[in-house]
């Protein structure tokens, strides 16, 4: 393989930032541009050596550089990282200075897929980098560094055991017919089969609120203008991200802000407020609030409790009767003249609030009846292992659905060595998961989602 490098740091000024290179001559090449403050280069395993970057013996910039080599690297091969400073010309032109001393800039997440290529991880492993990265939450990233750990590789290769188990008992009655041993492999394989029913069942169980942890909840605003829609999303993101004015229709578009609720994350939808209007542009804001409220999986709506309830705030309880709601009865401080009978009687049993966005009165009193509503408090990832990613909640469907065709087999007496079909689809789908039989179509998929340097 070619040695190849990248700037693994967020291009942007910053204190530091770091140039990674792997392969066979990535020490060969940091002799040519490296010069060590020490006069001698220490090319020793997991030492930093200190002293400046040149280009043809002109000096570029001061760093640091250290030295991993095979097979006690990430990618298994000679590996050095250059810590530079922190600025987009300079780790620029120390990448540039690498190309031209015999390193190829390397694809989004190559450093990764070498790491897997050369067997230190396996592609649930590779994936739950990807997750970490990308994590919104502290509960996404826990779950990802568990499968990172290799958690869910170690209780994949625990079910593939008892499988192979399933095999050699099949087999001893392929091989040894005259000793009727049918009968006695059909009564142990249906025994293996319910221990593993039950270990996958189990696991597909883990992806509800796997699911949640990692994409969190989608939350839309709604009301209608000046019902404080934007006062509340100020509130609850602490900074007047939200323009407040007291003219109606002020916000003509969504605005989507992340927040954490007990370790979840949860995009909040700041929406036009919906009314009649003959405005196009307004027209326009109100149905992208309309499509919001049918793609949120909860609705907060929030009314002026100061005013009587009116046509509008019944028509928009009307509209969300049916889905998951909140309902916020605002301006608290001020008088009220609405009761909360009345909103039950249009929309039923939902949870009201009496709030005050304007002063940030009942905030967390939401985040509480938010949590209660989805049970993030019983969500615990600490001694447990969690599927977040829906292609391994696909691959453990279908290993459950071979399972129940093994055992349906079983006992309709069919020749035993058709159940080593569906046991090689269960090996198969196992594959899948750590990469063993994943498709190079799978694979490339993968390591596309990396960012370079990865």
């Amino acid at each position: 393989m070619s040695t190849i490098v990248a700037i693994s740091t967020a291009i942007g000024n910053s204190g530091i930032g770091i140039i990674r290179m792997s392969g066979e001559e990535s020490f060969d090449i940091i002799k040519k541009i490296f010069k060590p403050k020490s006069k001698t280069l220490n090319i020793k395993p997991n030492t930093i050596n200190y002293g400046y970057i040149v280009d043809r013996d002109k000096i570029v910039d001061e760093v640091l550089v250290s030295f991993f080599s095979s097979p006690k690297s990430f990618t298994t091969e000679n590996m050095c990282e250059i810590n530079s400073h922190g600025g987009i010309l300079i780790m620029n032109k120390i990448l540039e200075i690498c190309l031209e001393n015999g390193a190829k800039l390397a694809e989004p997440g190559e450093f990764t897929k070498r790491a897997f290529l050369n067997g230190r991880i396996d592609l649930s492993q590779a994936e739950a980098i990807v997750d970490i990265i990308n994590a919104k939450s502290e509960k996404e990233a826990k779950a990802s560094i568990k499968q990172l750990k290799g958690d869910l590789s170690e209780k994949l290769s625990e079910i593939k055991s008892q499988i192979l188990e399933v095999l050699t008992n099949i087999e001893a009655s392929i091989d040894y017919p005259e000793y009727d041993v049918e009968e006695v492999t059909n009564s142990k394989v249906l025994q293996l089969m319910d221990v593993v029913d039950n270990e996958l069942e189990d696991l597909k169980k883990t992806f509800d609120r796997g699911k949640l942890i990692k994409d969190g909840i989608n939350i839309a605003i709604v009301g209608r203008p000046n019902a404080g829609k934007s006062s509340l999303l100020n509130a609850i993101l602490k900074e007047d991200r939200a323009i407040v004015t007291e003219y109606e229709g002020t916000t003509r578009d969504t605005i989507e802000e992340f927040i954490q609720i007990d370790g979840i994350p949860a995009r909040i939808i700041d929406t036009a407020g919906i009314r009649e209007t003959d405005n196009e542009i307004e027209k326009i804001g109100i149905n992208k609030s309309k499509e919001a409220v049918a793609n949120a999986d909860l609705v907060i709506a929030i009314i002026d409790s100061s005013k009587k309830l009116e046509k509008e705030d019944i028509e928009i309880l009307n509209l969300i009767k049916n889905k998951k709601v909140i309902i916020l009865l605002n301006k608290n401080d001020l008088e009220n003249k609405i009761e909360e009978d009345e909103i039950v009687q249009i929309i039923g049993d939902k949870p009201i609030l009496r709030i005050s966005a304007l002063n940030k009165e009942g905030i967390e009193k939401l985040y509480e009846t938010i949590s209660k509503m989805y049970k993030f408090n019983e969500i615990d990832i600490d001694d447990s292992l969690t599927i977040t990613n829906n292609r391994h909640k696909q691959a453990i469907n279908s290993m459950i659905k071979n399972v129940e065709n093994v055992k349906k087999t079983i006992k309709e007496n069919m020749p035993i060595d058709i159940v080593t079909i569906y046991i090689t689809d269960i090996l198969n789908d196992i594959g899948k998961i750590t990469g063993d039989s994943a498709s190079e179509d799978i694979i490339n998929e993968i390591f596309k989602k990396f960012c370079l340097g990865k």
